[in-house]
């Protein structure tokens, strides 16, 4: 029998959303566990750890927020997706500031939903795949230079990127490797992954020109979204996306307001 996949904690108040959002986790593999209250998530965190974290805000007793508030301060690697209605959109946002990964708007698609927990999980899993095969490498050159007796230290560097522009998107200063989601600025690595890479290419794709909020969640996320929840979610997504890219995030100097409109990038 093929052991379960990662865990998942659900936290909903609402038995039907509860039920559906497990029976769609379980058969793709997913350890589900299900609690209808803060107080039983928490019960549940002391008994294990888990690998992703369904969180509804609107919870009775203890609030969704407070929940998050101490969840994230324990775990704070554990990511962690917000269920909100589209009314308590505002409320949504400020758990992203808390912490929260991301969230997703009830009733939620089961294609989105599994596609999301995917992309989280395996954010999550690149820094230790990445020690991983930085280890492997290490040790096959130690035993070549023990078998050959000199420096082994490589000094060649990659073929140049082919020009194929189903695979890289060049402009300006910005590379990206649309397959290995790999980025480079001035031609040095920046460490740009999941949706924030998504909504680099989307921009990269556009520039100069400059892209409308709900162009940038729609190309980005793959989903139609008003102008204000829009607003919300690509202002949120490029403050962060500044944070890796912009020397200071605070006077970019790459990804630029476009007042009333959206965001471009300048090259």
């Amino acid at each position: 029998m093929t052991p379960p996949g990662p865990s998942i904690l659900i936290v909903d108040d609402e038995d039907p959303l509860r039920l559906s959002l497990s029976l769609i986790l379980q058969k793709e593999n997913y350890h589900v566990t299900t609690a209808a209250s803060a107080e039983d998530a928490l019960w549940y965190l002391q008994v294990q750890e888990y690998d992703l974290m369904f969180l509804d805000l609107s919870l009775p007793g203890m609030s969704g927020i407070d929940l998050l508030v101490k969840v994230h301060k324990r775990f704070p690697h554990m990511p962690v997706l917000i269920l909100t209605a589209h009314a308590a959109l505002e409320t949504a946002i400020q758990a992203i500031r808390l912490g929260a990964r991301d969230y997703l708007i009830k009733p939620v698609e089961p294609v989105l939903i599994l596609a999301r927990v995917k992309e989280v999980l395996a954010e999550r899993e690149q820094p230790a795949r990445k020690n991983e095969i930085v280890g492997e490498i290490q040790a096959l050159l130690a035993e070549l230079q023990r078998i050959d007796g000199e420096d082994m230290t490589p000094t060649s560097t990659p073929a140049e990127a082919s020009a194929n522009p189903a695979r890289f998107l060049k402009r300006g200063s910005f590379e990206l490797d649309l397959h290995a989601r790999h980025a480079t600025l001035h031609g040095e690595y920046i460490p740009v992954a999941g949706i924030y890479f998504d909504y680099l290419a989307t921009l990269l794709r556009h520039a100069p020109k400059a892209v409308a909020y709900k162009t940038l969640v729609k190309e980005s996320q793959g989903y139609d979204a008003d102008l204000t929840e829009a607003r919300d979610l690509a202002r949120w997504r490029i403050h962060e996306l500044r944070k890796v890219i912009e020397v200071d995030p605070g006077r970019p100097q790459y990804i630029l307001n476009v007042r009333g409109t959206g965001y471009r990038l300048a090259l």
